[in-house]
């Protein structure tokens, strides 16, 4: 059960960092929070590579174009990375830092995705008369 696992990472590091932020060292709370993302990414990354692999097989099966597949992993992925980001600038209290990274992250993606977004209004003016 990983994910008992992962839940007591949370908590046991929540109050660490609810200790540490007490005793007057925020700095060593926040390197806390960091380590303690870093940790339950890793023990993610084996599902993370099976939903990869699942995926790529429905994508061989269905013939679709698999650059825009590679397109959608690495949408999905920058969203993670800026949502990891953007909650430990927010651990920090460094909310404007935070919505700065969001916006970053908002921006990439939308350039992205535009070779799809091209591609969808392409394949909806080749169907309309």
């Amino acid at each position: 059960m990983e994910i008992l696992q992962i839940v007591t990472i949370g908590i046991v590091s929540t109050v660490l960092v609810v200790l540490l932020r007490q005793w007057d060292r925020p700095e060593f709370a926040i390197i806390v929070s960091i380590v303690t993302g870093i940790f339950i990414i890793s023990m993610l990354l084996d599902k993370l590579k099976y939903i990869i692999d699942t995926l790529s097989q429905l994508i061989r099966y269905t013939n679709m174009e698999s650059a825009y597949f590679t397109i959608v992993l690495k949408i999905i992925g920058i969203a993670y990375i800026v949502e990891f980001g953007a909650e430990i600038s927010r651990d920090a209290g460094e909310e404007a830092i935070a919505s700065k990274v969001e916006l970053g992250g908002k921006i990439i993606i939308m350039v992205l995705a535009m070779p799809i977004l091209l591609a969808l209004i392409d394949l909806i003016i080749k169907i309309l008369p």
